[in-house]
């Protein structure tokens, strides 16, 4: 059982409040009604004047709820990302020869939009997401968009889908970015074209027990990743081969999974899921990223918050 202190717990709630405040030292991207015009033009274009979808706020879980707009973007080899554009949320055509159907190559983002009680829409750094992508888009040999590029298409598919996003407190839009070789490739290489997607669904907690306690089953027998791998990288390969482990800790009542190093399986890495902090007193330690840990942006905020609250940070 992983216990929170009652500090730590506080901690906690100023990092989930933070982004209601637009002086926070963590940042949070405001989305406000002085929205450029191609951002309004982008809002107004829904044609939907209700202010909420129809659906059950107080029952929010963390699954797909197919929304109305979603933004596609795409470039060949080569190339850089140039024009984008939303279009109604759908199905996409691929190839069966396509280089991330048969190789994997792709890579993706997670981050959310929230809605505060004046209205306003909220972005959590999303310029942090824009360069993490663009570091596993490298990694993966891919092109990827711009910060600015990636930030205006958030905002675009935020506003666009704007009547999806929860009521304040009731949880939060979900969106989701990637980068995937679409073209077709028949051997193993970089496909020939990319598509820059994002789509976004209204979601409640990740973890049906929020900010409670968490069961983890500590791992021992898989890895997540090893040294010189893509475990520092949100590469789509990282996740599918994580599926047993996770599936075999839910079936004995775990929450789930604690991936120990896959050197000496002595030292804590992350869960399946985010990044870990163990705190003590004082003092608060996390796995430091060493190339095989995802240098998650919720992790960085918590640190320099924790710092900010007298917490003396320490990497493992």
């Amino acid at each position: 059982m992983i216990q929170r202190s009652t500090r730590f717990g506080h901690l906690l709630r100023s990092f989930r409040d933070a982004p209601s405040s637009s002086s926070s030292k963590i940042g949070g991207y405001l989305l406000a009604s002085t929205a450029s015009s191609p951002l309004k033009q982008a809002c107004v274009s829904t044609n939907r004047d209700d202010e909420f979808a129809n659906l059950d706020w107080d029952n929010l879980g963390f699954g797909m709820v197919p929304t109305d707009y979603m933004y596609i973007m795409k470039c060949s080899k080569g190339e850089s990302f140039e024009h984008g554009q939303l279009s109604n949320f759908g199905n996409i055509e691929l190839s069966p020869a396509s280089g991330v159907l048969n190789y994997g190559q792709g890579a993706y983002e997670g981050t959310k939009a929230y809605k505060k009680e004046d209205g306003r829409l909220l972005l959590f750094r999303p310029d942090q997401n824009a360069i993490r992508l663009k570091n596993s888009a490298e990694r993966m040999c891919m092109p990827s968009p711009s910060i600015d590029q990636f930030v205006d298409a958030l905002k675009q598919t935020v506003l666009a889908n704007k009547r999806w996003v929860p009521p304040p407190g009731k949880g939060s839009l979900y969106i989701r970015p990637l980068i995937m070789g679409s073209g077709e490739i028949l051997g193993l290489g970089a496909a020939p074209e990319y598509t820059f997607l994002i789509y976004v669904s209204p979601v409640g907690n990740y973890f049906k027990e929020g900010l409670a306690p968490l069961n983890l089953y500590v791992e021992e027998e898989f890895d997540r990743a090893s040294r010189g791998g893509t475990g520092g990288v949100k590469s789509i390969t990282n996740y599918a081969p994580g599926l047993k482990a996770l599936t075999r800790a839910k079936n004995r009542g775990f929450s789930d999974v604690l991936y120990l190093d896959s050197t000496n399986k002595k030292n804590l890495e992350e869960v399946s899921s985010c990044n870990i902090f163990v705190v003590k007193g004082n003092a608060i330690s996390t796995p430091a990223t060493n190339g095989t840990i995802l240098a998650g942006i919720t992790r960085k905020s918590i640190i320099d918050i924790a710092r900010d609250h007298g917490y003396q940070v320490m990497f493992l």
